[in-house]
C-alpha cells in the first residue's frame, strides 16, 4: 500500500516502526510496560500493542505474568546468537587494514591473543615503511607495547592474569621496562583506567626507539577485545589524543566491533 512505503528511507514505514520498538527494548536493562515503550518510541499505545502482539506470537517478546511488562524473548536470543555466530572479527578487520594504513600514512598491524600472548597476525606496511624487527608471529608484551596495553585494558581478565602478574614482577625488578607506570597491581589498574577512559593505548620512543605506536580494541558483544589494531609511525604527534590517526583508528575499531 502506498501509505506503507517510506518515501525517505526506501523501506516500509510500519516495519521501520516495529524495528524501532525492538531497538528500544534491546537498549533497556529489563522489562518495560506498554505505556513506557509507547512513550519512548513516540507511538500510540494501541499501535505498540499490535506490534507487541505480533512479537509475542513470533517468540521475539515475552510478557511477565503479574506485571504484564514486556521483555525480549527466546526468539530474540536465538536471533542474536545466530548473528554472533556469523561474525568474523579478525578477517573483517584484516580486510580493512590497507585502507586504514593508506588513510593515516602509518603502518597497521592486527593482533589476537594467542597462547603466548598478544600475537601479530597481519601486517600492512605504509608507503614509507618503518624500520622494526617486528613481523608476523611477533608476541608483544602487555606492559610496554601499545598492542599489549590495549589487551591489558580490554581482554578478559582471566585470559591475561598470569602474564600480567609475571610482567608486573619483571617490571618491579627492572623499572626501565615500563618507566611511565608504578610496577604494582594498583599502578597497572591506574594505567588500565587511563587507557579505557581515552579509548586507546599508546607508547612513545622510550619503548621503541624512534617510533610511536597507538592501539585500539575490536570488541565483541561482551565489550571484550577479540583483536587489537595498532598503528606505528615516527611522528610523536600521531599518538596524541584527538589527532587524525587516533580518531581514524578509534573509528575503524568501533566500526569493526559488535557494539
Amino acid at each position: 500500500m502506498a501509505g506503507e512505503e517510506g518515501a525517505d528511507s526506501g523501506g516500509i514505514q510500519s516495519l521501520d516502526a516495529a524495528l524501532r520498538l525492538l531497538a528500544e527494548m534491546r537498549q533497556r536493562a529489563g522489562p518495560a510496560s506498554l505505556s513506557d515503550l509507547a512513550r519512548a518510541c513516540d507511538m500510540p499505545p494501541s499501535k505498540v500493542h499490535r506490534y507487541l502482539a505480533s512479537f509475542l506470537h513470533a517468540g521475539l517478546v515475552e510478557q511477565a505474568g503479574r506485571s504484564g511488562k514486556y521483555d525480549l524473548g527466546a526468539g530474540a536470543v536465538a536471533l542474536g546468537l545466530s548473528a554472533i555466530a556469523r561474525l568474523d572479527f579478525v578477517n573483517r578487520a584484516a580486510d580493512g587494514l590497507p585502507d586504514l594504513s593508506a588513510a593515516t600514512g602509518l603502518t597497521a598491524l592486527l593482533s589476537v591473543w594467542g597462547t603466548g600472548g598478544a600475537t601479530v597476525i597481519r601486517w600492512e606496511r605504509a608507503a614509507s615503511p618503518v624500520v622494526t624487527s617486528m613481523g608476523l608471529g611477533t608476541v608483544l608484551p602487555l606492559l610496554n607495547s601499545a598492542t599489549g596495553r590495549a589487551f591489558l585494558a580490554w581482554a578478559p581478565k582471566g585470559a591475561i592474569a598470569a602474564m600480567r602478574a609475571a610482567e608486573v614482577a619483571r617490571a618491579r625488578r627492572n623499572p626501565g621496562l615500563a618507566p611511565d607506570i608504578t610496577p604494582t597491581p594498583q599502578g597497572v589498574e591506574s594505567l588500565v583506567d587511563t587507557i579505557r577512559a581515552q579509548g586507546f593505548a599508546s607508547v612513545d620512543g622510550r619503548f621503541i626507539p624512534g617510533l610511536v605506536a597507538l592501539a585500539a580494541p575490536i570488541l565483541d558483544w561482551q565489550a571484550q577485545a577479540q583483536a587489537v589494531v595498532t598503528l606505528i609511525g615516527t611522528d610523536p604527534d600521531a599518538a596524541r589524543p584527538g589527532s587524525g590517526p587516533v580518531q581514524a583508528l578509534v573509528d575503524f575499531c568501533k566500526g569493526q566491533s559488535f557494539a
